[in-house]
């Protein structure tokens, strides 16, 4: 039977290189307070020897764990996964989070826990015991989830916010949803449209109502009404289909339709062609979130592009911030989303009066 070859542990590194444990300890973790031409030494070491870093020795080494956990809504991630119908929520925030975390010797981890239940707090603190995270990262619903907050402050444990602007505790981070749908609103009406409905997301998102603000905010702006041009959804395709429905059987329909997320949008464009309405000609259509399945419909649909990837690196950044003791912003944080230009809105200024 072949021996089993024996681990190569940080002893092994700094016996080699000749240091103290601690300073390899440094090296490993980025630290400051080593010399660049000893630190070279230390990483050629690790290199040739082939030591691999655990997670338990990191630990060991000090106060920290070098993980950081996201939590997302369990029974909409779930749902999401199982219907497989292309959004990738949870892929964007793996994306920018991982990446981040890469940088700077960490590792992310996803924990789904159920918002809704009775023991979500019970939940949180057994994942908190578990794995010890240096930092937490909250998605929408959680990010405004009281019970949640407070427990994480009661824990001092730095955590950032996405999707939240509440001044307590925590990091908050925007996707900036009113500026967004103020963005959509405003194309529509530069080309011409002057009856824009909005298919909303479900309530106890903050967000929904966000973009709820946008749009009515852009209207104004352009001295138009909303009345009668806003409907309840709550994200899933069916709400998207009872929305389109009811604002294209209006006495005066809206010529677009603004769609709080991909799924209402895939909604509305079925609900159109059932009509006998042609995208972009007789109905336009802009979503939210902009997921791959946007790319591949006829014709391809225009949409918010919601910077997910980069606010889960933002997220990580304000936690690895808040653990080196570095000064945080005061204010909250803002990424901007942008809209990605496809074949689903008509320029209708030569066919509707101003």
């Amino acid at each position: 039977m072949a021996r089993r070859r024996q681990a190569v542990t940080i002893r092994h590194v700094a016996a080699d290189v000749g240091v103290s444990l601690q300073t390899v300890s440094r090296v490993i973790n980025n630290e400051p307070g080593v010399r660049p031409e000893l630190k070279a030494r230390v990483i050629e070491a690790i290199t040739r020897l082939g030591y691999v870093p655990s997670i338990a020795a990191q630990r060991m080494s000090g106060s920290r764990s070098y993980l950081i956990l996201a939590l997302n809504d369990r029974d909409r991630t779930i749902a999401d996964w199982r219907a497989r119908q292309g959004t990738d929520w949870v892929d964007q925030m793996l994306l920018g989070g991982m990446l981040k975390c890469a940088e700077h010797g960490y590792r992310m981890i996803v924990e789904l826990v159920d918002t809704h239940s009775d023991h979500v707090e019970r939940e949180l603190l057994a994942a908190i015991a578990a794995l010890q995270p240096d930092g937490i990262i909250l998605t929408p619903p959680h990010s405004d989830n009281p019970q949640i907050v407070r427990c994480l402050a009661e824990q001092q444990i730095p955590f950032a916010r996405i999707g939240s602007k509440a001044p307590d505790a925590g990091m908050p981070i925007l996707m900036d949803d009113e500026g967004a749908a103020a963005t959509a609103t405003r194309y529509l009406v530069e080309n011409g449209h002057r009856r824009i409905g909005f298919i909303a997301g479900a309530a106890e998102y903050n967000l929904s109502g966000w973009r709820i603000d946008g749009w009515k905010a852009a209207m104004t702006e352009a001295g138009l009404s909303t009345d009668a041009l806003l409907q309840a959804g709550d994200f899933t395709y069916a709400s998207g289909e009872r929305g389109a429905r009811a604002l294209l059987a209006l006495p005066s329909p809206p010529t677009a339709i603004i769609a709080s997320n991909d799924q209402m949008a895939l909604a509305t464009l079925e609900v159109a062609r059932q009509s006998g309405l042609t995208v972009p000609h007789d109905l336009s259509i802009i979503s939210f979130d902009n997921t791959p399945m946007m790319q591949f419909t006829q014709p391809q649909l225009t949409a918010i592009d919601q910077p997910i990837a980069a606010t889960a690196s933002k997220a990580v950044e304000l936690i690895i911030a808040a653990q080196r003791g570095e000064t945080l912003p005061e204010a909250v944080t803002v990424i901007p989303a942008s809209l990605v230009e496809r074949g689903s809105v008509a320029d209708v200024r030569q066919t509707v009066s101003v």
